[in-house]
C-alpha cells in the first residue's frame, strides 16, 4: 500500500471527521472510500478489478482444501421452507443446555503461550 499525505482545509477535515465518526471508521478508511469513488467515477476503464474480501478468501482457502461442501438442492429447498426465527433457534440451544460452542472450542486449543 501505498502513503499519500494531504494537506486540508480547516473546514474539509471537519467534515471528514463527522462522517468518520458517525459511520465508526477511521478518517483514512473515509477518505480512501471517497477517492476511490470518485476516481472511479471519473475514470471507470481504471478501475481495477475487485479484491476478493476476507470472507470470500477463506471460503476459497476451505474450497481448495476439501473441508468446504456446497450445499445440494435438497438442503438448499427444506432451507428455503423453514420458518424458525432467530429467537426461536435460541430458545432451543438455551433448553439443551451445555456450554456454548465458543467455550467448548477455547477449551480444546488450550491455553494461550
Amino acid at each position: 500500500m501505498t502513503t499519500l499525505t494531504l494537506t486540508l482545509p480547516a473546514e474539509l477535515y471537519e467534515r471528514l471527521r463527522v462522517v468518520a465518526i458517525q459511520q465508526g471508521q477511521p478518517v483514512e478508511e473515509i477518505a480512501q472510500a471517497w477517492l476511490a469513488e470518485q476516481s472511479a467515477q471519473a475514470r471507470p476503464e481504471l478501475t481495477p478489478p475487485a479484491l476478493p474480501g476476507e470472507h470470500e478468501r477463506a471460503t476459497a482457502v476451505l474450497r481448495d482444501a476439501g473441508l468446504l461442501m456446497e450445499s445440494g438442492p435438497e438442503l438448499k429447498a427444506r432451507a428455503a421452507r423453514s420458518r424458525l426465527t432467530l429467537d426461536q433457534a435460541r430458545a432451543i440451544l438455551d433448553r439443551a443446555g451445555g456450554k456454548p460452542l465458543s467455550e467448548t472450542i477455547l477449551e480444546m486449543r488450550g491455553p494461550k503461550v
